[in-house]
This record gives structure tokens, sequence and C-alpha cells, in this order.
């Protein structure tokens, strides 16, 4: 069964195509075929990297319309001296990963025009992505109208937290009009709460888990038997840890004093808090963790400052996951920071040596995949996982046609 899944973002769109066979393998496979575009590198124009048998590509196209560029990519699966399909026919199913679900979609889903509707009534709460989700979905139904379309939601793994950690604490009309916490990075901490759970070799109903996705976006997640019961994203996905160039939480009363003071506008506010802050607003440099690092070791301040900025507010929300879970068996980092940054990962244990929690310096160093970098004797694992979301997207997607 070949799984085509798409992943858009507000200036990319990121493709995959698996082959699963029967039943899906337990264990990630690697896309017979990746593809990415990204708009944000010209002006009114995109650019398309295709990785196909081992061999790399690149084509430059024009930005609009999106979904010129979409049908573009996907026809580089049917074309050329060696095509991976014979047309795109061969595709049994596309599985689209959809940033907000609201309260109603708990579970992946069949794309009808009723879902359609419904995402496109939720844009308002993720304009930046569900829209481009909605493009995907239309380019998918004119070159392949036959084949099943799956919506696999950031936010379903959050749907199930208790009220009292979903609930803000406004008049309680907001709640009854869908203002609530809904996190995100669903898919992903759902993933590595999975992944964790195997490398563990211990049921996941019985571990008690804090997952944090550290990439140009952020966010933890405190999972207890399996479910998610807190997160730091919340309403939307500018809330909780300091981000690449996003916020997180900051006092309200900012925002208030800075329409008084300045006059600025709610898409002032919305360009300052998504796009200046962050990393980047706080180091004046990037929002770019690996640019940070080089940085800090020349000696620029504002660098180290935003480091250590960065670091604080993770020990922080670690600490707040702590008090939903009663205990903690395993640290969990993944995603491109979380992956990838050593300091990151030992600056953020630093302050929990009194669970007993200790690194092994070598093993995370070595930032090695879906492995365990905490020392013998340590209370409580460490560990680092690859974050697979496109595959996760793809099984989600493979085993909701096969209960159909």
């Amino acid at each position: 069964m070949k799984i085509l899944v798409l992943n858009a973002g507000s200036s990319s769109q990121k493709s995959c195509l698996y082959d699963l066979g029967g039943t899906p393998p337990r264990r990630p496979l690697d896309p017979l075929w990746e593809a990415a575009i990204d708009w944000s590198q010209r002006p009114g124009r995109a650019v398309l990297e295709v990785e196909r048998n081992g061999e790399k590509s690149t084509e430059d196209l024009p930005g609009d319309p999106r979904g010129g560029a979409v049908e573009r990519m996907l026809e580089t699966l049917s074309e050329g001296p060696s095509p991976l399909l014979p047309d795109l026919g061969a595709i049994a199913a596309v599985g689209h990963r959809v940033v907000h679900g609201g309260a109603t979609y708990r579970q992946p889903t069949r794309v009808t025009p009723e879902v359609k509707q419904a995402i496109a009534e939720l844009s308002a709460l993720a304009p930046s992505h569900n829209p481009a989700n909605l493009q995907g979905f239309e380019t998918v139904e004119q070159l392949l109208p036959e084949v099943p379309q799956v919506a696999v939601f950031d936010t379903a793994f959050h749907a199930e937290m208790p009220t009292a950690a979903a609930l803000y604490p406004g008049p309680y009309e907001w709640f009854e009009d869908g203002i609530r916490r809904y996190g995100f990075h669903g898919i992903s901490h759902d993933y590595c709460a999975r992944t964790a759970a195997r490398l563990l070799d211990k049921p996941l109903e019985e571990l008690r888990l804090i997952t944090c996705h550290l990439g140009n976006g952020c966010s933890l997640a405190a999972v207890r038997g399996g479910r998610g019961v807190d997160t730091t994203m919340g309403f939307t996905p500018l809330d909780g840890l300091m981000m690449g160039t996003r916020s997180g939480s900051i006092d309200p009363g900012i925002l208030i004093h800075l329409q008084r003071s300045r006059g600025l506008s709610a898409d002032d506010l919305d360009r300052l808090l998504n796009r200046e802050s962050g990393l980047k607003g706080v180091s004046g440099i990037s929002g770019d963790m690996r640019h940070i690092l080089s940085t800090k070791a020349e000696g620029n301040v504002r660098a180290q400052l935003a480091f250590d900025t960065y670091i604080h507010r993770i020990r922080r929300n670690i600490g707040s996951m702590l008090a939903s879970l009663d205990g903690l068996d395993a640290l969990v980092f993944s995603a491109g920071v979380g992956e990838h940054a050593p300091d990151v990962r030992a600056a953020a244990c630093e302050g929990f040596g009194f669970l007993g929690l200790k690194l092994d310096p070598e093993a995370n160093a070595r930032s090695p995949r879906n492995a365990d970098i905490a020392s013998p004797d340590s209370r409580v694992r460490v560990l680092v996982i690859k974050t697979e979301e496109d595959w996760a997207i793809a099984t989600a997607t493979a085993q909701l046609l096969h209960a159909s």
C-alpha cells in the first residue's frame, strides 16, 4: 500500500511517499521519495527539492498559485527515466497533517466536505496552516479524485487533557466559545511517547514521560499512561516555551501596555510575538539555535542571554509538567534542537539532579538517534528520539483505511 503524506506549513510544503505493504511495520521505514517546496527564499517564486532513488534535484517554480507548485511536486513521482510510480493512480491514500482540529476532531478522519468546512472555520485559530491544508486537499482532489484522503490532527493527542488543564481562568464563556488550551505538536508527542515505551521495553500505559519537542517551534507534553495530560502550547502555538522567533508565554498586560503606549495594532502585535521574539528577539542575531550556539561560543553577550533564557524557560516548564505526573520515568528530547544540540540537553537536565537524573556526558555529546543518554545509575532515563511525524501520519492513514 503506497501512502502519500502532505505536511503543509505556512511557507513550505513537505511530502513523502511510503510503501507500507500489507500491515505497517512497527518501526519506521525510509520513504521512497521525499520532496519539499519553500516559498520563503524568493518573493513570488518557489524552490522545489526532490530526493528519489538516492538522487537530489532542485527546481525553481512560480510562487503562485500554491496548488500549481504542489501539483508539479507530485508530478515528479511518475516522470523521468526511472519513475517511482507508473502514474499517480498507484497511490492508495493521502494523509495530511492538519494543525488545528479544535475540540471536535480527536482521531484521524476521512476528508469529506463537512470536514473541510470545519477545518476552514478553524482557520482563524491557525491562519498560517489550516488554509494551506485546505489547498492540499483541493489539489489532491483535482489530481486523484477517487483516492481517499485522511486528516491527522496535531491537536488530537491533547484532546483528553483534564478540563482543569485545558481551561483558561477567564470568564467561563470563553470556554463555551472554544477559547481553551488545545496544544500542538501532538503527532510528534504521541510518536515519541510510543517510541520511548519501545526503547525502554515497558508498556506505555505504565510510563510517566515528559516529551520535549524542540525545533523552531517548541512545546512540552506531560504523558501519563499514553495520554497527554498537560502541554505548554495553548489556544495557539504561540503559548508556552521560548522558541526560535516566537515569544512563548508572556504577561498579557504587556500587550495592553504596548497598545496604549505605542498604539500597536493586532497585526503589529502578531508580527512582534510570532516573528520578532524568542531567540531572534533576545539575541538580535537569529532564531536558529545553531547560530546562537556558535556566536555564544565567540563571547556574544546577547547570544548567551538568549540561550540562558531559553534554558530557564525549558526547566521551568519541565517543572510544571512534573506536577501533572506524580513522578517521572523518562525525559524525551526530539525535533531539530532536541535531537542535535547536546548543550541544550545538558543545560536543560542540570536542574533536575534532585530527581536522580544523571546524563552520560559522552553519550549526550554523540547525539545518538533513538537512544538513552542517561548514566546507568540515573533514576530517570533521558532519551533522544528522532521524531517521525510523516511516518506517524502514513501509519494512521493506513490504519483508518484498514478499519473502514
